[in-house]
């Protein structure tokens, strides 16, 4: 299934300190093609090195991880 991107925004983790080596996430919200939304979290830096942005159309494959759709 295919997913716009409607919103990325910092995950909130409180005054929780993350663990060395922790990856920064960002929270996305998901909009499917029959127009249900979901939240997922996923690596600020995926996102960065994948150019994934707000408006864009993405996907997950069977490991969860994204890609940005052609």
């Amino acid at each position: 299934m295919k997913y716009i991107v409607k919103r990325i925004q910092e995950a909130d983790y409180g005054c929780e300190e993350r663990p060395e080596g922790y990856q920064f996430q960002v929270l996305l919200r998901l909009r499917d093609e029959t127009g249900q939304e979901i939240d997922m979290e996923v690596a600020d830096a995926e996102l960065l090195a994948k150019d994934i942005n707000e408006g864009d159309w993405v996907f997950f494959d069977k490991d969860n991880e994204i890609f940005k759709e052609d």
